[in-house]
């Protein structure tokens, strides 16, 4: 089984996390998503709304059978990717992982926690996000992996390190712009 892992504050969800989930499934070759959201978002200032509402929203938005919204990392204690993955890892040894993240994310990869260690790990689907297409592809970790990017469809079955930039019709909708328009709490 591959799994794809979408991580976030999902503060709110909205109809671009179902977008690229949908795409990430049927880009990437994933049998199932997990949503993980988070408790928070350890390079974020100030934090998100409360877990059980995040949670709600999400469950709400998100209804497929092969998508399971989950609160993971905080039941399994960990506030880093790289935490979530080993203890994921070890949890479920026979599932095959594939990191989720939109191209905004990658620009910034490398400030995280063990990214070189996620990297050499899990592969990691990168889905196009408005304006960070260009950008991530030549961000830090882009360029350190550089040979290590696939096609799309081979990423759910590839060994990492191994990732894929997934150009894809995009929903220009974010959490930012909905908390910033007051329409979130």
């Amino acid at each position: 089984m591959v799994v794809g892992l979408l991580g976030g504050s999902f503060d709110p969800a909205h109809a671009g996390h179902v977008h690229i989930t949908m795409e990430a499934m049927k880009r990437f070759g994933l049998d199932r998503v997990w949503w993980l959201v988070s408790p928070g978002n350890p390079l974020k200032a100030k934090g998100p709304r409360p877990m059980q509402e995040r949670l709600d929203r999400s469950r709400a938005l998100m209804r497929h059978p092969r998508v399971a919204v989950t609160d993971l990392e905080a039941r399994l204690g960990t506030r880093h990717t790289a935490q979530t993955l080993r203890a994921l890892r070890r949890r479920y040894p026979g599932v095959r992982f594939v990191w989720l993240m939109g191209a905004d994310n990658l620009v910034q990869f490398h400030r995280w926690d063990d990214w070189r260690w996620i990297m050499k790990t899990v592969p990691i689907g990168v889905l196009a996000r408005p304006g960070w297409g260009v950008q991530g592809r030549l961000g830090r970790a882009a360029r350190a992996f550089g040979n290590c990017r696939t096609a799309p469809e081979r990423l759910g079955h590839a060994d990492a390190p191994a990732w894929a930039f997934a150009d894809l019709p995009m929903v220009d909708v974010s959490s930012t712009a909905i908390r910033a328009r007051g329409e979130w709490g």
